[in-house]
């Protein structure tokens, strides 16, 4: 492995464990929103309609083709009627309460803490993240992981997602980094790996579920204290 001094990392699927904060915020509000009383039998059946849509819908927000604005409306929305609620039907609040509830939930993958203290004692740390600024914010002072971190770069706050290479040229501007010394770790193959690569930066890709990693997909970890024996 060559010598780096810079290591980016994405967060959401990478550090903070998106969909298993997700689980905890949808179980709660299924409750509170009784959502049985809407046909709903199962929370975890509502979860798992949620966390489809809300990968696709995402996947196109990384590639420009949705707004921030667009996603919102559409995952619950489109969830319900999935489900065979009527709209009519929909609860009015629930994407609001959901955006409030989630970011504070404090889930990480494993290690992470562990992993980030030990590269921050022989690199420097940044974030670039496609989330959104209020939400980003929240979920690395709430789980305190900004103390590992120079440099925490918002694709909103930017006005660009990756796997865009103006959002990488700005990273590296920001933190004062060259590409031959920088390195990205993110759990997206299109918006890390892929969107890193293309801007000449080296990429590992984080493949917590182990699915099959493409050729084109150079180094790969499973989990995050993987990087503490290779770097």
């Amino acid at each position: 492995m060559k010598t780096y001094r810079h290591i980016f990392f994405d967060l959401d699927h990478t550090i903070w464990d998106f969909d298993k904060n997700a689980e905890e915020t949808l179980h709660e509000l299924y409750g509170t929103y009784k959502l049985h009383e809407l046909g709903l039998s199962s929370a975890d059946i509502f979860i798992e309609t949620y966390t489809r849509n809300n990968h696709q819908l995402w996947a196109d927000y990384h590639l420009g083709k949705i707004t921030k604005d667009t996603l919102r409306e559409t995952r619950f929305r489109k969830t319900f009627i999935d489900l065979g609620v009527h709209p009519d039907r929909m609860p009015l609040a629930f994407e609001d309460d959901y955006v409030k509830l989630c970011p504070t939930k404090t889930n990480l993958f494993p290690h992470a803490h562990e992993t980030l203290a030990y590269l921050q004692a022989k690199y420097v740390l940044h974030l670039i993240s496609n989330g959104f600024k209020e939400s980003t914010e929240y979920k690395v002072t709430n789980t305190n992981i900004i103390r590992y971190f120079d440099q925490v770069i918002i694709s909103e706050v930017v006005g660009v997602n990756k796997p865009d290479k103006a959002i990488f040229e700005y990273a590296l501007k920001a933190s004062g980094a060259a590409k031959n010394e920088s390195l990205m770790i993110g759990d997206s193959i299109e918006a890390d790996v892929r969107g890193a690569l293309a801007f000449g930066m080296d990429a590992i890709y984080f493949n917590p579920l182990n699915v099959e990693k493409p050729e084109d997909v150079p180094a790969q970890i499973t989990h995050l204290k993987e990087l503490t024996l290779m770097l």
